[in-house]
């Protein structure tokens, strides 16, 4: 397994990853997952792709960040000198990062809850960046099967999060 290569060929799509789950961007998160791709390589089953096995690493890894630093902010509420940090230090408040944190959380569960056929669609083209072609192509399926798998899974997420609309 060429490490450079497999970093080379994902670079873009960690980021594109942490970016969607922690809304920054996040240079910490990346070698995270840089290191956790490395040290975990030797574990690696060649039963799915190399990309897929990375973007998992990828949102779990992010998704770590955001339980510790809700975790973090709970802990520390307490003391007002880190809320008075927290409000200068930051564009928007201590309570509307929680908020936004909570939001995404309940869009990862809905999605990690979809149908397997959904779920792979939804994350192929929402979250990996692919065309609806490409998920085809990928998918080895008709682009009318594809168009009618998101078009359900959109349905399926809007009945999910329907508080959040």
């Amino acid at each position: 397994m060429d490490f450079n290569k497999i970093i080379e060929t994902n670079k873009q799509n960690i980021k594109n990853i942490i970016r969607l789950i922690t809304k920054e961007e996040n240079e910490d998160i990346e070698q995270e997952v840089y290191l956790k791709i490395w040290k975990n390589s030797h574990k690696y089953e060649e039963r799915g792709s190399v990309k897929s096995w990375v973007s998992m690493i990828a949102k779990n890894t992010s998704l770590d960040y955001i339980k510790s630093a809700y975790h973090r902010f709970i802990c520390a509420s307490d003391s007002d000198e880190y809320t008075l940090d927290s409000i200068k230090d930051k564009k928007i408040s201590p309570e509307d990062k929680i908020i936004s944190l909570e939001r995404q959380r309940k869009i990862i569960s809905a999605i990690e809850s979809l149908k397997p056929k959904f779920k792979e669609v939804i994350i192929m083209t929402e979250i990996d960046g692919y065309s609806y072609e490409q998920c085809a192509q990928k998918l080895k399926c008709p682009l009318g099967t594809v168009k009618s798998r998101i078009f359900n899974a959109k349905k399926e997420l809007s009945i999910l999060l329907k508080d959040l609309i």
